[in-house]
């Protein structure tokens, strides 16, 4: 391609990059501290939230909990091999705004992927009391799949300038 400017989406993926490092490795860090410090019988209460040590051998609420481990790991290696490819495309030139919630979902998918990998579970620490304990991969998940969808909620904005028209959009 003649007379793209390649370096806006070189430095989208470098920091997607280190985006999904980072927020992999907190909550890959938070699991190991919560599975020294943290009982399953007994609740730290915060002021917004809990901490209190669960395992989940399912995915979501449990679901899928009867499978085998590598079923679920091949599942969600599937799904994260895909949301790569995504997350690459979403760095692109013409797309600016969907890479950073991808890049959320794509490190809670690899830090639970990680987690699970080890023993077959996945270690969860935030506990509410009205919801299922999670952790923070699962956040970094769900945040970003709200974030996807209120992108494509919004309306396609075209920009004219001298030059050229700019379509912008959540691609």
């Amino acid at each position: 391609m003649r007379g793209v400017d390649r370096a806006p989406a070189a430095r989208r993926r470098v920091t997607a990059v280190i985006a999904v490092v980072i927020l992999a490795a907190l909550d890959l860090g938070l699991k190991a501290w919560a599975e020294r410090r943290l009982t399953t019988d007994h609740t730290i209460e915060l002021p917004a939230i809990g901490l209190r040590l669960a395992h989940n051998p399912g995915i979501a609420f449990g679901f899928g909990h009867t499978l085998p481990t590598v079923v679920l790991l091949a599942g969600i290696g599937t799904i994260i091999a895909g949301m790569t490819v995504l997350t690459w495309r979403a760095t692109a030139p013409e797309c600016s705004l969907a890479w950073p919630p991808l890049a959320a979902m794509l490190a809670g998918a690899i830090a639970n992927f990680a987690d699970r990998a080890g023993d077959g579970v996945v270690t969860d620490y935030l506990h509410t009391g009205w919801w299922p304990t999670f952790n923070l991969a699962d956040t970094y998940i769900t945040c970003g799949a709200i974030a996807l969808a209120a992108l494509t909620l919004r309306p396609a904005r075209t920009g004219t300038n001298s030059h050229s028209e700019t379509k912008y959009d959540a691609r």
